[in-house]
C-alpha cells in the first residue's frame, strides 16, 4: 500500500463520489473527465482496493469506497484548513437559489459546498424565479440558479426538466368535481403556468394547497392532498404523473440556468462546483 495519499486524487475521488459522475466531478474540479478517472485509479491502486463501481451512465461507491469516503471528507476538510492558514478572511457570496430549480437538494448541496469550499461565506436567499432575477439584475445577488420557461437574459443552461402533473398513486380522479390543486405561492410562475395550462383546456379546478416553500407543496402531494405542477426531477418519492391518464394538459419544459458576476479566482471555483452539482449527468 501507498505511504502516501495524493490530495488531487482523493479531491478527484470525492467529487465524483459525491457527484455520481466522472463528468460533473471534471467540471466541479476545472480538469479533464480522464484526469479524473487516471487520478482515481492511481489511488485505487495504491490503496489495493476498489472504491468506485464504473457504470456506464453512473458511478457508484463500492463497500470499500463506503468505508474511505469519511476519511477522504476529513482529509480534504484539513487541507482546506491548512491552506486558510495563509488566506485573506473568509469571502462572502450572496447566493439566491429558487426551490423549483433545485427541489430538496439545496441543504445537502450546500452542505457539500461549504465543506470543500471554506474560505467561501454564503448568504442564501431563497425565493421565487422572477424574483431571483430581479434581484440579479439590480445587482443584489452574485449568484443566482433559476427555472426559465422561455427565453431570458443572459446566464449558462444546467440542465432542461420535463414538467407533469404529480399527484399521490393513492389520489382517485374524480371526473364530476374540480381539480384539487397544490401550489407554491400565488408568485411562483410555475403555478400560474399550470392554471393557465388548464383554463385554456376548458378544465375546472380548485385551490386545494398554497405552500410557502417546496417542503411544504411536496408534503401536501405525498399525503394526498391534490395534483401539482411540477419538473419531474424534484417530484416526491412515489407520487406518480397523472396528466396523460387524467387528460390534463401538456405542460412542457423548462430549464434550469445559472447567473454569475462573480470575479475572484475562489467564488469562480465555488461557482463552478455549484453548477457541476446542479447539472444533471449526460444521458440522465
Amino acid at each position: 500500500m501507498s505511504a502516501t495519499l495524493n490530495i488531487d486524487a482523493v479531491a478527484a475521488f470525492l467529487q465524483t463520489a459525491e457527484l455520481n459522475s466522472f463528468t460533473r466531478a471534471a467540471e466541479a474540479l476545472g480538469t479533464a473527465q480522464s484526469l479524473v478517472s487516471t487520478r482515481i485509479k492511481r489511488l485505487e491502486d495504491g490503496l489495493g482496493q476498489t472504491l468506485l463501481r464504473r457504470h456506464p451512465r453512473l458511478v457508484r461507491l463500492t463497500a470499500e469506497g463506503e468505508r474511505f469516503l469519511p476519511a477522504a471528507r476529513e482529509l480534504m476538510a484539513a487541507h482546506e484548513r491548512a491552506l486558510g492558514a495563509f488566506r485573506q478572511p473568509g469571502e462572502r457570496i450572496t447566493l439566491g437559489i429558487s426551490e423549483q430549480a433545485v427541489g430538496a437538494e439545496i441543504p445537502a448541496v450546500l452542505g457539500r459546498l461549504t465543506a470543500q469550499h471554506q474560505g467561501i461565506v454564503i448568504n442564501l436567499r431563497i425565493e421565487a424565479s422572477r424574483a431571483l432575477e430581479a434581484a440579479f439584475e439590480r445587482g443584489e445577488l452574485d449568484v443566482a440558479i433559476v427555472r426559465r420557461l422561455g427565453a431570458g437574459r443572459t446566464g449558462e443552461v444546467l440542465r432542461e426538466d420535463v414538467f407533469g402533473w404529480f399527484a399521490a398513486d393513492s389520489l382517485v380522479r374524480r371526473p364530476d368535481e374540480a381539480l384539487p390543486l397544490v401550489s407554491l405561492i400565488a408568485e411562483c410562475w410555475l403555478r400560474q403556468h399550470g392554471i393557465d395550462a388548464l383554463d385554456r383546456a376548458g378544465l375546472a379546478w380548485r385551490e386545494a394547497f398554497i405552500g410557502g416553500g417546496m417542503a411544504a407543496v411536496l408534503a401536501a402531494v405525498s399525503g394526498g392532498l391534490g395534483v401539482s405542477p411540477l419538473a419531474a426531477r424534484i417530484a416526491p418519492p412515489g407520487a406518480v404523473d397523472v396528466g396523460p391518464a387524467w387528460g390534463l394538459p401538456p405542460l412542457g419544459t423548462s430549464v434550469v440556468v445559472l447567473r454569475s458576476q462573480v470575479a475572484t479566482p475562489r467564488a469562480t471555483a465555488f461557482v463552478r462546483t455549484l453548477a457541476a452539482a446542479f447539472r444533471m449527468p449526460s444521458g440522465s
